[in-house]
């Protein structure tokens, strides 16, 4: 047993009969290693014991080894098996797939800054690979991970971005590679549901977090959490009036589960988030308050490192009425459990 132990045991409950779609069923995770892949993956594994589902799961990595250090437990788990290997050269040689997650990419600012092309090339070919792999394959379920970055910037300050509001250029400039390129995986991925039937999912995650989110990139509230646990003070980078809201990542995994599982989400997009508007000065004092027990926030005034530009809260009411989820873990509770976590050596 780990500590997150009780997270994944409440996204199990939270999915409930839903688990039944995969009973037998050979699934594909693409960036299973990352923050969002871990989740999935640790949740499934509880619900494939708990449940006796005879789920075989294949686990895509560029460094799958990063698994084994990170999660150990996860590695050895007898249900997964681990393949190394380049998203954009897939080779259908692992055997049938009935469900797939798609969500390898290098959710690196740094990255798309330092390398645009490259950043694209990962999403595009990344995709059109996948794509082709399912339709080889004849895959039964899809779920695409794009991003809340698909979004026009600047957004309306103080109106939730919903499913349908504008998206920005598919052309990318030098700085939003990334969010171009999501854009175009989403495209490629409904133009392979029109040629051949593809049944299709699409979760637009906003900001998250939780156990596993890195704490030296370009997430703020990761960042943040990094500082406390340092000492202090936490630093805010820019003028902290840019506005965000956060889910914990077991309410994540609970909702990107539901989204491939429920037949009522085949040929939907779906935002993934919270819908609690902060500034990033206001979640500083929130970390800082659980962190150091008192406000310890250093307002720098700079150039912030936390994209989605001045305005990234998601409206979410189609996933919760469709799907039946909700935000179950208050921001608060979400940043105690994740600074625990690390105190405790990510055990």
């Amino acid at each position: 047993m780990t500590s997150l132990s009780p997270d994944l045991e409440a996204v199990v409950q939270r999915v409930g009969h839903l688990w039944e779609v995969l009973r037998g069923a050979r699934v594909l995770i693409t960036g299973g290693t990352g923050f969002v892949g871990r989740w999935l993956l640790g949740s499934l594994v509880v619900a494939n014991r708990e449940l006796s589902l005879g789920v075989r799961v294949v686990v895509l990595a560029r460094r799958p080894e990063v698994l084994a250090r990170v999660a150990p437990e996860l590695a050895a788990e007898p249900s997964l098996t681990l393949l190394k290997g380049d998203v954009r050269a897939l080779r259908p040689d692992f055997g049938p797939i009935t469900h797939v997650i798609h969500g390898a990419t290098a959710a690196s600012a740094s990255f798309n800054l330092a390398d645009p092309a490259g950043m694209l090339d990962v999403i595009e070919n990344g995709a059109r690979s996948l794509l082709g792999l399912c339709e080889a394959l004849a895959v039964q379920r899809l779920l695409l991970l794009s991003s809340g970055a698909v979004y026009r910037q600047p957004c309306a300050t103080g109106v939730p971005l919903t499913e349908d509001a504008p998206l920005g250029p598919d052309a990318p400039e030098e700085t939003s590679a990334y969010h171009a390129g999501k854009r175009l995986a989403e495209r490629l991925a409904w133009e392979a549901v029109a040629e051949y039937g593809l049944r299709l999912t699409v979760a637009r995650p906003f900001a998250l977090v939780g156990p596993y989110l890195p704490l030296d990139s370009h997430f703020a509230i990761g960042n943040f959490i990094r500082d406390a646990l340092e000492g202090g003070p936490v630093v805010v980078k820019g003028d902290g009036t840019a506005v965000r809201s956060y889910l914990y990542a077991g309410d994540m995994a609970a909702w990107l589960w539901a989204m491939l599982l429920d037949e009522g989400a085949v040929g939907r997009t779906y935002n993934v988030g919270g819908e609690r508007a902060l500034s990033i000065a206001e979640v500083a004092r929130v970390v800082s308050d659980i962190g150091l027990g008192d406000a310890e926030v250093e307002i720098r005034g700079g150039v912030g490192s936390s994209g989605g530009g001045e305005w990234y809260v998601p409206c979410t009411a189609r996933a919760q009425r469709d799907l039946g989820v909700m935000e179950w873990t208050r921001l608060e509770e979400a940043v105690r459990h994740t600074i625990a976590w690390n105190r405790r050596g990510g055990a």
